[in-house]
């Protein structure tokens, strides 16, 4: 489940033949592993993220950040708020009253977590944030505007302190100041006017909630952690070569149960 080995590679370890290893492995694979009896109460920082597997479904996840256990996740077609606000809102019934928690720019999902916990602190994925914004920029643009905001986003990750927070801002400012009015004037029928205006806007929304973890170190300032989580499981997943639709959202669930145990 977590390793990755062939069936062959079973085979030899196990010494069963092939055909008695796909019996046991269809057996497990047709049920559910029990499930983990978390403290809730306990847990205040979470991760929150999701990923496709062949453009088909969504896995989400919940990671503790503390300890960077999955607390709690969904194999689904999107990342939509009914899911979303499914998974916070079964939790909250559970005890689970997180103080904060970080993620990418997903609007349903910042919707969906304000409607179940009103007051929690919502760290946007600094990465997400530079990532999204030198996509859209392009990495060679021509418009002095897109040039000097580029560079301004390729400092974002580096916001370690209080006085580097205040200086991207300072110089956020400076950026708007100059050219925001000129930004706003482009025809958003252009393409590459848009995605600059649209580079704007999501630093203009991002900003309020980009720097609560200067204030608390238990909060993480980007979804690295489940990112990486994902690389590693997605390694493994490939491995499972003509894994059965039917078979995927137990296969995460094992996969998952055995990575929080170890």
């Amino acid at each position: 489940m977590v390793e990755g080995y062939s069936l062959r590679q079973l085979a030899d370890i196990s010494k069963y033949g092939i055909k008695k290893i796909k019996q046991i492995k269809k057996y497990w694979l047709d049920q559910k592993p029990k499930e983990i009896d978390w403290n809730f109460q306990n847990i205040k920082y979470l991760l929150f993220d999701g990923t496709y597997f062949k453009h088909e479904n969504c896995l989400m996840i919940l990671m503790n950040n503390q300890n960077n256990t999955v607390i709690n996740f969904k194999y689904h077609i999107r990342e939509n708020f009914e899911i979303s606000y499914r998974i916070f809102a079964d939790l909250k019934v559970k005890g689970l009253a997180p103080k904060a928690i970080t993620i990418d720019g997903n609007t349903t999902v910042i919707r969906a977590l304000n409607e179940v916990w009103p007051n929690i602190e919502i760290q946007r994925c600094l990465a997400h944030v530079q990532r999204q914004g030198l996509s859209w920029l392009r990495r060679f643009p021509k418009l002095e505007a897109a040039k000097r905001l580029r560079w301004l986003l390729l400092t974002i990750t580096e916001i370690k302190t209080e006085n580097d927070k205040n200086l991207f801002i300072e110089k956020f400012n400076d950026w708007e100041s100059t050219y925001g009015k000129f930004v706003r004037s482009l025809s958003p029928k252009d393409k590459v006017f848009n995605d600059l205006q649209r580079t704007r806007s999501l630093i203009i929304h991002a900003i309020p909630n980009m720097f609560y973890f200067l204030n608390d170190h238990h909060i993480a300032a980007t979804t690295n952690k489940v990112e990486g989580y994902f690389s590693r499981l997605k390694n493994i997943y490939r491995q499972h070569r003509g894994l059965d639709k039917k078979h995927r959202d137990n296969y995460f669930n094992w996969y998952i149960y055995f990575k929080n145990i170890k």
